[in-house]
């Protein structure tokens, strides 16, 4: 039953992004334990809110995401394949490979109809859209002011629910998606 739902869910959130015809930029793709799965990327500048957060459509060059799931298969009992992990700290730096200018954000949560749930930012690209860039994302768990642990968890698990880490990805070209538009 598992593996049907998440068929299913696989399959809508297929013809939704391919009906939607905007590309996005995978930048990297990582699984961390235990079956914690985080897909980077680049993706069409939108209209965000609230304003007083995040940058106007017209002052952005790309949407930075990173989309947090559980794993489709291998993951703890109890957890929704696919499902959206909550409660992460989630940033990134981006530096021109040219210039060495850099630009840092907290990426958020934020809900679409193609995504779902996931962690973005709109960015001003610090320098010119068809220059290379590093993207360094730093993820840092919950802490347990935001999520607490039953002791099942614990006792299986450890402390929390994974160790902090970052990926770092070089020569990142963010032309086309930052040349694109959702409208």
């Amino acid at each position: 039953m598992r593996t049907i739902f998440s068929i299913i869910i696989s399959t809508f959130l297929f013809i939704n992004y391919a009906l939607s015809n905007n590309p996005e930029l995978v930048i990297g793709e990582e699984r961390v334990e235990p079956g914690i799965v985080f897909i980077f990327e680049g993706a069409i500048k939108d209209h965000v809110m609230p304003m007083s957060m995040h940058l106007s459509e017209n002052e952005t060059h790309v949407h930075i995401e990173a989309r947090v799931n559980w794993d489709t298969k291998d993951t703890p009992e109890g957890t929704v394949s696919g499902g959206f992990v909550p409660y992460m700290y989630i940033n990134a730096k981006v530096t021109n490979e040219n210039t060495g200018l850099s630009t840092f954000i907290d990426l958020v949560p934020h809900i679409n109809l193609i995504d779902n749930f996931h962690y973005a930012r709109n960015i001003s690209l610090p320098g010119s859209t068809s220059d290379l860039y590093t993207v360094k994302f730093n993820v840092i768990p919950p802490t347990s002011q935001d999520m607490s642990l039953h002791k099942d968890w614990l006792d299986n698990y450890g402390n929390q629910l994974f160790e902090q880490t970052s990926f770092t990805y070089k020569k990142v070209n963010f032309k086309e998606i930052a040349e694109s538009s959702r409208r």
